[in-house]
């Protein structure tokens, strides 16, 4: 600090003492932390970004389940997803009539407070274009019986229903693709249980001789839509199946399943699967 005597006009330098020194760093010390402050309660106030939560949609779920998990998901009434899946325009194919089955891509999905029913459902129906539309895993799809796009659709949902295993997968497809081609009824058990709305293995002779349009045991051709929501797999193998002749199949054990051409040869098959389940069971 600078300071004039009165006595002779000469300024001297007037020295601080130790006690003045601390006040000033004090001082210094609070004015940078109170300004400090100020942006750390601006911070504090403004709201900080949502984390979105995410709902994973499994393979081979039915619309059913999809439209459950969501009303779950997003704290709604019962019932509310599948209303807004009925009156949504969704951009579907022609041939799936507004139904959204096969479509709706199993794939884990963002969800926060402004999700809505119908902006998850279209983005669940957009990524499924993404992956099964041209460029696609439908972009090689065979022609003749099942070689649209919703057909092969509709393949790959049985095929995600039917097979046991992954590897099984372009197995299953050719014996439907087969089974197209020679004019037979499918006869799988997936679309009778669609049609039941149940999931068992457990189908009686009463059971395959039900009217219903989703029943291939009395039926030919494919069901009218898929049964179920498909990956990328299964669309693949519905795309690309295995070479084989295959007209029949059976699980007999989990991980053994049994192609085969030859029927009286399915018969044992289904036999041995059968002595199987007796034995385990009693």
């Amino acid at each position: 600090m600078w300071n004039t005597s009165p006595q002779n006009g000469r300024r001297r330098r007037v020295r601080m003492t130790r006690r003045g020194v601390l006040v000033l760093v004090a001082g210094l010390a609070v004015a940078l932390a109170a300004a400090a402050m100020v942006p750390l309660v601006l911070l504090r106030q403004s709201p900080s970004a949502e984390q979105p939560r995410s709902l994973v949609i499994p393979e081979g779920w039915r619309a059913g389940q999809i439209y459950a998990a969501v009303d779950k998901a997003l704290g709604v009434s019962a019932g509310t997803t599948r209303a807004a899946a009925a009156r949504t325009d969704l951009t579907l194919p022609a041939a799936a009539q507004g139904n959204p089955e096969g479509f709706l891509f199993p794939a884990t999905y963002p969800v926060t407070s402004t999700t809505t029913p119908e902006s998850l459902l279209r983005y669940m129906v957009t990524t499924a274009d993404r992956r099964f539309g041209p460029g696609g895993t439908t972009a090689g799809a065979p022609s003749g019986p099942g070689g649209g796009l919703y057909e092969t659709v509709t393949i790959a949902s049985i095929v995600q229903a039917e097979a046991d295993t992954a590897e099984d997968m372009g197995k299953v497809a050719r014996v439907i693709r087969n089974r197209l081609a020679q004019g037979m009824a499918l006869q799988m058990d997936s679309t009778l249980n669609y049609a039941l709305d149940r999931n068992t293995v457990d189908t009686t002779h009463e059971d395959t001789r039900i009217e219903n349009p989703y029943n291939t045991y009395n039926r030919p051709g494919l069901p009218p839509t898929p049964i179920a929501n498909p990956g990328e797999q299964a669309m693949r193998a519905a795309t690309e199946p295995t070479p084989g002749d295959w007209l029949y199949f059976v699980s007999v054990t989990p991980g053994d399943t049994r192609f085969t051409a030859d029927y009286q040869q399915h018969l044992a098959n289904v036999e041995e699967f059968n002595t199987r389940r007796r034995a385990a069971a009693g």
